[in-house]
């Protein structure tokens, strides 16, 4: 019993004793709650010890499962007449009130509400319920830990009910779970009972072999290069001046042949004059692609496409140029007449040497329109050919 409710119990007890003579009130818990089995509650109400239960905590618990019995204490399960066992649930009479044997089976009671069955012969079971039928002549024919199934023995064939992973008639095929291709990027697939497995390649994880592995998560990279994940793999995006799979080498630096110092102390390019002959040069000078420049440009990242670009350009601009300077040569050459030839290099078209003195111009009339019929030629002049 509860300390709380023993507690409340004496002070109960000597109040009763000291208010000897005086009139119980009508709200009294202790008039109607079984103190033995009980306390009460402030408040006027019966509050049961473990074990019991009830208003007045005047029943006990019976033990659970308790059927058909009683309790005189606590957890206890007292059958009552025709019923025993542990759990008061099984009846004496069993073999005379309902026969449970089956197909002409015999009932035997045995005492303490058992019996057995005295079965006919093709017969068998506790209750004679099962018929010797294809599964006990075929003698447990399912492989795999299959069960083997034929209505009680009434059916004409037996049928294996298989555990899964397993098919056929007998439950003998182990069912191939790789068929389906469950593991990616080129797995091995190895098959089990009712489930597979999956052998990763390297770089690959996961059940499915679907989880790219980062090669960058050990930071292989040196010098503060950036590191580039790949299929179990990695690329090193190196600084400059490195260089390797990892940037580990250091890379040397580009010497290049030094010119003399001048007399002035400083050191002025080699400069590689790219010109056109003199009589078409025009203006101060074409083109000058010198080494510094070259240098400088190859410096600032210029790789051998952007070299080869920039020397296809410089030629065409020669060509350029060279053109412009052809087209002003001609056109100098017939705006003006120089003695002798005239400008004209063709043998066809020489003056005859009694008109070298005469000054040669160029007819201003439009190509096409010749002079009026019989009008002499104007004195100093000649008519274009």
């Amino acid at each position: 019993m509860p300390h709380g409710c023993r507690c409340l119990q004496l002070v109960s007890l000597l109040w009763i004793l000291g208010a000897s003579g005086q009139p119980t009130p009508a709200n009294d818990c202790s008039s109607h709650c079984d103190l033995a089995h009980g306390c009460c509650e402030p408040d006027g109400t019966c509050r049961c010890d473990p074990g019991w239960e009830g208003l007045h905590c005047e029943r006990c618990v019976r033990m659970p499962g308790c059927q058909h019995g009683t309790c005189h204490q606590p957890w206890q399960c007292i059958c009552h007449n025709g019923w025993a066992g542990k759990f008061c649930d099984k009846d004496e009479h069993i073999c005379t009130k309902q026969p449970p044997c089956q197909n002409g089976g015999k009932c035997v009671y045995e005492g303490d509400g058992e019996y057995h069955c005295v079965c006919p012969p093709g017969f068998h079971g506790h209750n004679c319920e099962r018929k010797t039928g294809p599964c006990e002549h075929a003698g447990s024919p399912c492989r795999n830990g299959g069960q083997c199934q034929d209505d009680q023995g009434f059916a004409k064939n037996f049928t294996c009910r298989c555990l899964a992973g397993f098919v056929g008639p007998r439950c003998e095929v182990n069912v191939d779970d790789c068929l389906m291709r469950p593991c990616a990027n080129g797995a091995t697939c190895h098959d089990g009972i009712n489930r597979f497995s999956c052998h990763c390649p390297e770089g690959f994880a996961g059940r499915f072999c679907t989880i790219n592995l980062d090669d960058c998560a050990s930071r292989p990279c040196q010098h503060g290069a950036r590191c580039r994940d790949r299929v179990h793999d990695f690329d090193c995006l190196c600084p400059d001046g490195y260089g390797g799979k990892t940037c580990e080498i250091a890379l040397p630096a580009l010497d290049l042949p030094t010119e003399p110092e001048s007399a002035a102390g400083s050191t002025p390019a080699a400069v590689v004059p790219f010109t056109v002959p003199a009589p078409f040069s025009v203006g101060a000078g074409l083109l000058r692609i010198s080494v510094k420049e070259v240098v400088r440009r190859q410096e600032a990242g210029l790789g051998e496409s952007s070299l080869l670009v920039l020397v296809i350009f410089g030629v065409l601009t020669a060509t350029l140029v060279l053109t412009t300077g052809l087209l002003i040569f001609w056109a100098w050459c017939h705006g003006h007449c120089p003695a002798g030839l005239c400008c004209y290099p063709f043998r066809q078209y020489a003056i005859p040497p009694e008109q070298h003195d005469q000054e040669c111009q160029v007819s201003m009339l439009p190509a096409g329109i010749s002079p009026p019929p019989g009008s002499p030629p104007e004195p100093g002049k000649t008519t274009a050919l």
